[in-house]
């Protein structure tokens, strides 16, 4: 019996490795007739993304006319790419748009995270609160921003009027039609509208803490910090990754915001990328440097995206290792 038990065990290992082994063609291969249900779905995609991505490249390398008769383009090579990464005006957005996507990130994943802390916790009233800071999220863009901007005028606006009468300034404040607090302003009003995502996605984290750890540590005398610090964040790793990467790229899209609130002015004080690309396009009609724009806006979302699917994949990994 054990010869034959160990000729069993000896031949499936190779088999085992043959699997291993195999290539993703023949896989894929093999598994030809699942790629049939798929296959609508593909076509589509083909159509709507991989044709636009393609047609993005190829005129990201020609010049265009004023005109909008794109016939005429002609070729330049990488020339828009040089004319953008010598430009003066592509530096001051991109710093612009960092500080535009570092500070509306960061304070929106805090600002979440202490408000899913504390309607993790038992309180009456919470489910009411729970909704109500929901209300942020899906509020449309457009509305909420023609709301914060009658919010910010400087003549009628409700923020400047109660800080007159809070004795916090002795006029009100020109939020938007300053340079210097524009863009500062602007990231306030992000922050509003996605706290409440972040909030949702830890709320969703907090679910996985277990209270037996929680108990534990306690009894052995850790405090609120510690708690939180040692057990509970460890638990949130990876949803904290995911909320972060998440955040990031609508912010590096973010487009409503900024362009309904001053349009990227004053003075281009809060233009971003997504803003510059637009202006760019169908206000100057320099379509080649706008697609070069947009490839390089681009390769940032792809590599944004593949650590954000690397997130993702890396609880498989550690549950399929265990």
């Amino acid at each position: 019996m054990s010869g034959v038990t160990e000729t069993a065990i000896f031949t499936d290992r190779p088999r085992a490795g043959a699997t291993k082994r195999a290539g993703l063609l023949p896989r894929m291969w093999k598994q030809r007739a699942d790629y049939l249900y798929v296959l609508p779905a593909l076509i589509v995609m083909m159509v709507v993304i991989a044709y636009p991505i393609y047609y993005t490249i190829d005129l990201s390398l020609f010049r265009t006319p004023a005109s909008l008769q794109l016939r005429d383009k002609i070729f330049v090579g990488l020339d828009n790419y040089t004319t953008i990464l010598s430009s003066a005006s592509f530096w001051k957005v991109t710093w612009q748009t960092l500080i535009w996507t570092f500070f509306s990130t960061f304070f929106a994943f805090l600002l979440g995270l202490g408000a899913a802390l504390a309607l993790h916790r038992e309180f009456v009233g919470r489910g009411v609160l729970r909704a109500l800071l929901l209300i942020p999220w899906v509020v449309s863009a457009v509305a909420a921003s023609y709301v914060w901007k009658w919010l910010y005028h400087s003549d009628f606006g409700a923020i400047g009027a109660m800080m007159v009468q809070l004795g916090l300034a002795d006029q009100p404040i020109n939020f938007v039609d300053n340079i210097n607090t524009a863009l500062p302003s602007l990231i306030v009003v992000n922050i509003w509208k996605e706290f409440s995502f972040a909030m949702i996605m830890l709320m969703a984290g907090l679910q996985t803490v277990p209270e037996q750890l929680l108990r534990a540590a306690k009894v052995d005398g850790a405090n609120a910090w510690q708690r939180f610090w040692h057990v509970t964040f460890p638990h949130l790793a990876g949803v904290s990754t995911v909320t972060i990467l998440l955040l990031m790229v609508a912010n590096f899209n973010s487009f409503i915001i900024p362009w309904i609130m001053t349009g990227g002015g004053p003075a281009g004080s809060t233009d971003i990328w997504i803003t510059q690309i637009y202006q760019l396009a169908f206000g100057r009609q320099r379509w080649g440097v706008a697609a070069a724009y947009s490839v390089l806006l681009f390769l940032i979302m792809m590599t944004l995206g593949y650590f954000y699917v690397r997130a993702l994949t890396q609880g498989d990994k550690e549950r399929a290792g265990a």
